[in-house]
């Protein structure tokens, strides 16, 4: 047959005896080769387009740095950011001559500062890294330790101890930071330096130590003292006040306040009236936002982004209740009632518009008994999470009913502030009307407006209230070993040291914070092989990596500042990256699964062809065989 055979067209001679020709194991003519490379040709259709169904199934996959990951991760946990900081003494009034030489003072305190921090320095404190110098200025003679170098440090004859340290603090706080500033445009420690200023004062009118901590990088120390009993003081203030910022537990392992993912904050303030039929009060929002708030969103923009807004809200009433004491003349409230103070029922704090998505909420409220003036602070949260932390800085105006209505402590006293604060959630602050009765000739309430001097003073509270939620103290006595500390505050609410102990202490939060995200996706991805990583998640994560090497390269140097903000933008865009929409919104399977899918169709055709292409080709080699059978016996005759 044709499909079988060849043409006879072969030069070689055909044996001209066929009587022992076999059938069965013999052939005369060459096997034919077009069933086989049919079949073949099927079979390797589907071997070629094999790879094309893979592609065509194939899931997109940027590359991540997985490396780089593991080793943020693996750096921050075996290393623990530890942030130089630089201090220095001067002693004013002493003599450089006889007196201890400034070498052994400065080992002295750096001794005594060691015992203070312990053994285990803490994450985004300065830890082991830091420096002591001392200098002893007598005007005439000049004695310096200088470890770390001359830059920014104390230039001898300055000033001298007869300058007048007894006076204005503010004033003296002015002076000294003119003196000081000089020094911070050097480049060691990214030119900020802690000093504390020892003025030996011999005369009589001095009673005792007097212990004063400034609002800029300085303290001042006066009194008739001796070298020797001043160490403990001195190092009490750079490890009490400069390393963890007025802190009495130090610096929390925790995260300081709700400050969201992404870094941004909105101060709503909301100003809520609790019944509107005994009083109507209304504020100028806007000349406390540029003259009272201003300062403090520029001093907090390192750490965090912050806008502000305001809303006033009606009919607004306390959940908890109230009872008269005669002994006060007033209405009490207990902290035992603290937990139903707040109706969150009534009060519809989060309002606003920047709540949304990514958003925490911070609230600042201002009760004014039938009046709640309420400031409410927005903070950003993740996107696609559900955690809201509303944090109220309440300022409650009481109904007529109730008023004057005042919070009493558990010792029986009256709280001076009248207000609380709840942790992760925000303060509450009652404040009562001038007159706390309504004229009855009148069917309509009165709108009024609260004075620039109420407003000064429930701000004041407020950022009290602020600077508790970010761990800080908003007390401005200190009673230390050495007698009372006058701590001066600032005008922006919060004062530089303080500013860089939050700095540095978000700055670890926000590394270890971003190396835990990214370490996350990195595991959930390299756990699943389909998961889609579109080009934009590589970059999140890249530049998230950029931005983490940035930050310990600051915080490193000693710019704080900078080390905080590259930090933030680190953690958001790792935040950004593990929560991307891309990422959640797809179910991901196996390998296997897919096979299963794709099995049913393509498995029973490739069955038979596998099959047609393994019989053709073993009759093809029985075919063959047969034929050089016959070939080798024809020339053998």
């Amino acid at each position: 047959m044709a499909e079988n055979s060849e043409t006879q067209n072969s030069t070689e001679p055909l044996p001209k005896n066929d009587g022992e020709f076999d059938p069965k194991t013999m052939r005369k003519t060459k096997p034919g080769i077009k069933r086989l490379i049919m079949i073949l040709t099927v079979l390797s259709s589907f071997i070629l387009g094999f790879p094309f169904l893979l592609k065509t199934i194939e899931i997109y996959r940027s590359p991540l740095p997985f490396h780089d990951i593991d080793s943020l991760s693996s750096t921050l946990q075996s290393n623990p950011l530890h942030i130089p900081c630089r201090f220095q003494v001067i002693y004013l009034g002493f003599d450089a001559e006889k007196k201890l030489h400034a070498k052994k003072l400065g080992f002295m305190i750096n001794e005594q500062m060691k015992k203070l921090t312990g053994g285990n320095p803490v994450c985004g404190g300065c830890g082991k890294d830091y420096t002591v110098s001392v200098t002893v200025d007598s005007g005439n003679v000049c004695n310096k330790n200088l470890d770390g170098g001359d830059s920014c440090l104390w230039r001898c004859g300055t000033i001298d101890s007869s300058v007048n340290l007894n006076g204005n603090d503010e004033g003296i706080d002015e002076m000294f930071r003119s003196i000081l500033s000089r020094n911070e445009n050097c480049e060691s420690s990214g030119g900020k330096v802690y000093s504390v200023v020892v003025v030996n004062k011999e005369d009589d009118d001095v009673d005792g130590v007097r212990v004063v901590v400034g609002k800029y990088r300085h303290a001042w120390l006066v009194g008739k003292v001796e070298e020797m009993g001043t160490v403990s003081s001195i190092a009490n203030v750079f490890v009490k006040f400069f390393m963890n910022g007025g802190k009495e537990e130090g610096i929390s392992k925790n995260e300081f306040m709700p400050v969201g993912a992404d870094g941004r904050v909105v101060l709503s303030f909301s100003l809520l009236n609790a019944n509107p039929q005994d009083w109507i009060y209304d504020w100028d929002f806007r000349k406390i936002d540029e003259d009272l708030l201003a300062p403090v969103v520029e001093a907090l923009a390192p750490i965090a982004n912050l806008t502000v807004e305001s809303q006033v809200l009606y009919h607004t009433p306390k959940s908890s209740f109230s009872f008269w004491d005669a002994k006060l003349s007033s209405y009490v409230f207990r902290t035992k009632d603290l937990p139903f103070f707040v109706n969150s029922n009534e009060w519809h704090l989060d309002t606003s518009i920047a709540a949304g998505g990514r958003s925490k909420v911070l609230q600042f409220v201002v009760y004014i008994l039938s009046l709640v003036i309420m400031l409410q602070t927005v903070i950003m949260i993740r996107k696609h999470s559900a955690i809201f932390i509303f944090l109220l800085f309440t300022r409650y105006i009481p109904s007529a009913d109730e008023c004057p209505l005042r919070l009493q402590l558990p010792s029986g006293k009256v709280s001076t502030t009248n207000g609380f604060i709840s942790p992760m959630w925000g303060g509450v602050i009652v404040w009562n009307p001038p007159k706390c009765f309504r004229s009855s000739d009148s069917t309509q309430p009165q709108k009024r407006t609260l004075t620039s001097e109420d407003l000064e003073e429930l701000l004041e509270v407020s950022l009290g209230q602020l600077r508790q939620l970010f761990g800080l103290t908003s007390n401005n006595l200190y009673a230390g070993e050495s007698g009372m500390s006058n701590i001066l505050s600032s005008e922006r609410g919060f004062t530089d040291w303080e500013l860089d102990a939050l700095s540095r202490q978000h700055t670890c939060f926000n590394l270890h914070s971003c190396a835990t995200t990214l370490g996350s996706l990195s595991r959930l991805v390299q756990s699943l092989p389909r998961m889609i990583i579109k080009d934009e998640i590589g970059k999140q994560v890249k530049f998230s990596l950029e931005a983490a090497n940035l930050a310990q390269t600051n915080a490193s140097h000693g710019i704080y500042e900078a080390s905080a903000v590259s930090s933030r933008q680190a953690r958001a865009l790792a935040e950004d990256a593990f929560f991307h929409p891309s990422i959640m919104s797809i179910s991901y399977y196996s390998f296997e699964h897919c096979f299963a899918v794709y099995t049913p169709f393509f498995l029973p055709v490739a069955l038979h062809v596998l099959l047609a292409s393994a019989k053709e080709w073993r009759r093809y080699k029985q075919e063959r065989t047969k034929y050089f059978t016959w070939i080798s016996k024809t020339r053998a005759e």
